[in-house]
């Protein structure tokens, strides 16, 4: 069963249909919306400051989001996927948009709408994506714009399919 804790007076907010794995963590001053899916050994840890998620978002395994005391927030919107490893830490990710697996979003940052930041790119704090860019690379830097296609294909694909992906953990569930 997954991790849910209370810390300073703040309890998660989990929206309706979503799926935390059995070893997800989410703690504090987090809210996640509906139809999400957290994934196993990721952490959402809302001790020092806010976490919100949006709909439709998928924090994939061994991901970590997080904050500043005092400094930073966290702000996920929706039809989101945060790959593998990936840590988000007091940014902002607008709508649509994909960070690749071992991606790091540092303070202050805001990836713009239907972005993708590539595997393993490190986004400095401060850092302003404009919207539909792919950004890669250590520092990350702009590579080139998303395409129409690439929005559909791979950022609301990969959203949609983690809502079926989390369905299949449900079905497990209410067959017990």
């Amino acid at each position: 069963m997954a991790i849910i804790k209370s810390v300073r007076g703040y309890t998660p907010v989990i929206g309706e249909n979503t799926f935390l794995a059995d070893n997800a963590t989410v703690i504090g001053d987090a809210t996640i919306g509906r139809d999400c899916s957290i994934w196993f050994s990721a952490v959402v840890r809302g001790d020092v400051n806010t976490i919100t998620i949006g709909d439709r978002v998928n924090i994939q395994d061994g991901a970590v989001i997080h904050t500043l005391y005092q400094r930073s927030v966290t702000e996920i919107g929706n039809d989101v996927s945060i790959g593998h490893n990936a840590n988000i830490h007091g940014a902002k990710i607008e709508d649509k948009c994909l960070i690749g697996m071992g991606a790091t979003v540092l303070d202050h940052a805001v990836v713009g709408t239907g972005s993708i930041v590539a595997a393993n790119a490190l986004v400095l704090s401060g850092t302003k994506i404009e919207p539909g860019s792919i950004y890669a690379g250590i520092p990350a830097k702009r590579v080139k714009g998303v395409t129409p296609e690439q929005v559909k294909d791979i950022i609301e694909r990969t959203a949609r399919d983690y809502v079926m992906y989390a369905s299949w953990y449900k079905e497990k569930e209410d067959d017990k």
